[in-house]
């Protein structure tokens, strides 16, 4: 297991214009390729009317599965833009992104779709909430009050996060310890 990732928390959207041509990214979390496909049948019957509906996806934390298609673009213009953009974020888990197009009447050419797609995919991205996972283990210290400054001092400088604290007859912390 990795000890820091980055996940998308929660997806986005997002829309691009290239020659009167519409690019509509739409980003999820998903947690199985089940999951990553029913996002992906969901998304082409709300855009029914669309040319064009591409997808790529991410499974696992390794990265184990990945899969992308071009829906009908010239081969290599959609699908292995946007998994090639998925990658280069260094995403782990499950993620999914269908990018629509609306065709506004001007051919792009396979460079200006590539150009179009991985840019779709960018902005989707950059309207989702991407968070860094950090592998650790949550630790409970139980002290009286006289220790506490000690302790609060002491995670402090080791830079060891609090993540909750209880007062009662004797103070508990709640801390989180990375696996580094």
């Amino acid at each position: 297991m990795a000890l820091e990732y980055k996940i998308v928390y929660t997806g986005g959207e997002a829309e691009i214009v290239e020659k009167k041509s519409r690019f509509i990214a739409t980003v999820s979390p998903v947690k199985t390729e089940e999951e990553a496909l029913a996002f992906i049948e969901a998304t082409k019957k709300k855009y029914w009317n669309a040319r064009h509906n591409c997808f790529a996806y991410i499974v696992g934390e390794q990265q184990e599965l990945m899969r992308c298609s071009d829906d009908g673009e010239p081969a290599q213009t959609a699908g292995k833009p946007m998994l090639d953009v998925l990658m280069g974020q260094q995403l782990k888990n499950t993620v999914v992104v269908v990018v629509t197009r609306y065709f506004g009447g001007t051919l792009l050419g396979t460079g200006g779709l590539v150009r179009a797609y991985s840019s779709s995919v960018q902005a989707g991205l950059a309207s989702s909430q991407i968070v860094t996972r950090i592998s650790g283990s949550k630790l409970q210290i139980t002290t009286d009050y006289t220790g506490l400054g000690k302790i609060q001092y002491i995670l402090g400088e080791s830079g060891i996060q609090i993540l909750d604290t209880q007062y009662t007859d004797q103070v508990v912390l709640e801390v989180l310890l990375s696996d580094e």
